[in-house]
């Protein structure tokens, strides 16, 4: 009998895939082959290289149950990268998630919050701070941030884990959707 390598965590998956530009971001939207292969339609934590340079991220839902990821400045340059090229993507999901970058007026409430709701933030997963940060950013109108923000404080008090009634398979950067769908290219 002979020992057989076995392959540890997800599969890798390979494809190519060509930079656009909606706005002012340059974004990468993966082929629906290639998203059909991640583990959730939501949100999924990734690592992998991109035309050979290494990158880890969390690729977002583009409301059509596939996926799409911003190609900021740092790996444009560093993977010489411009909207209208097509990339070569290796990627696998990570099962663990990288923090979220806290917008200010989450981080100054939280920070302002009493001591259990500190430390239910701290308890929950990463991938649970993701989903209200997600929240909280999917809203270009003030007033609704701010409500956002409140009702994120006033949840966990509740001790709610995670925000509620939020389609996480749809595309909600303000900036880049509209209904919940990643719009088109310019």
């Amino acid at each position: 009998m002979t020992a057989m390598s076995q392959r540890r965590g997800p599969p890798t998956i390979r494809f190519d895939a060509t930079l656009c530009t909606i706005d002012k971001w340059i974004i990468l939207r993966l082929p629906e082959k290639a998203s059909g292969k991640l583990p959730s339609r939501g949100q999924v934590a990734v690592q992998g290289t991109i035309n050979g340079h290494g990158f880890q991220t969390v690729l977002e839902p583009d409301g059509y149950f596939g996926h799409w990821m911003r190609i900021d400045g740092k790996l444009q340059q560093t993977a010489a990268l411009s909207s209208g090229d097509t990339a070569t993507l290796e990627i696998e999901s990570l099962k663990d998630w990288p923090e979220p970058n806290e917008p200010q007026d989450l981080e100054t409430a939280l920070a302002a919050a009493p001591q259990k709701i500190q430390d239910l933030w701290k308890a929950i997963t990463p991938m649970a701070r993701w989903e209200w940060v997600r929240w909280v950013n999917a809203t270009q109108n003030p007033d609704t941030r701010n409500r956002r923000v409140e009702v994120s404080i006033s949840k966990m008090q509740s001790g709610k884990r995670r925000p509620c009634c939020f389609d996480l398979s749809a595309c909600t950067d303000p900036t880049l959707s509209k209904n919940g769908r990643l719009i088109e290219s310019a």
